[in-house]
């Protein structure tokens, strides 16, 4: 292939990108304050100034702007995190690495994830949440998975169910219920969620009075 073909095509790939990247910037502030469902793709297009059609040929639905929105580098923050976990010799550090890292991810997506779950009665919207929430899981797996390998992890219970337990205090509906709901914190939020995991998590290591490392 010429040198000016693939230079052409890699200046429009870019464009693309810059593109797609403005639309996502342009939708988040609408998604939050009007919600998914009064956001409109003549709306984005607006604020992205860009063409409707661009849009649509950028993204192709609205769902998948949204999605773009969720997905902007927390995927890739959280699965680098958990890359990090085996060379961590300390249960605790590891855990609280994992767990800040990820609370840090549930605050910064919230307001996208509150306005997906409120329009989670229409069916895009529902099948995107369910694909976050599996999303979720499955990095919370691979993470105790490392965790079960450092001393101290608890036998009392499977790694299942730890990975449960994970998922149910690191999820965004109980960040939106503390944080939200009852006016904590958010670092108030992640101090309690590492409390828990210490001990559902190392509870031999909580009984012989081991520090948590911070």
């Amino acid at each position: 292939m010429p040198t000016h073909t693939r230079t052409a095509r890699a200046a429009r790939a870019e464009r693309a990108a810059a593109t797609r990247a403005r639309i996502v910037e342009a939708a988040v502030p609408l998604f939050v304050e009007y919600g998914y469902l009064e956001t409109t793709m003549a709306g984005i297009a607006r604020a992205a100034g860009v063409a409707v059609q661009t849009l649509y040929l950028s993204f192709g639905s609205k769902v998948a702007v949204l999605e773009a929105a969720l997905g902007s580098g927390a995927a890739d923050e959280a699965t680098a995190c958990v890359a990090t976990l085996h060379a961590e010799p300390d249960g605790l550090t590891a855990l609280r690495k994992y767990t800040t890292t990820t609370a840090r991810l549930i605050e910064r997506r919230h307001p996208l994830e509150a306005a997906l779950r409120a329009a989670a009665a229409d069916p895009e919207p529902a099948e995107l949440l369910e694909r976050t929430r599996r999303a979720a899981f499955g990095v919370h797996t691979a993470a105790v998975d490392e965790l079960s390998e450092h001393p101290g992890f608890t036998t009392r219970i499977s790694v299942q169910r730890a990975t449960e337990i994970v998922a149910a205090l690191l999820s965004p509906e109980t960040y939106g219920l503390l944080v939200d709901g009852s006016g904590w914190e958010p670092a108030e939020w992640t101090e309690w969620v590492v409390s828990h995991l210490v001990t559902d998590l190392f509870p031999e290591v909580v009984r012989t009075g081991g520090a948590l490392v911070r």
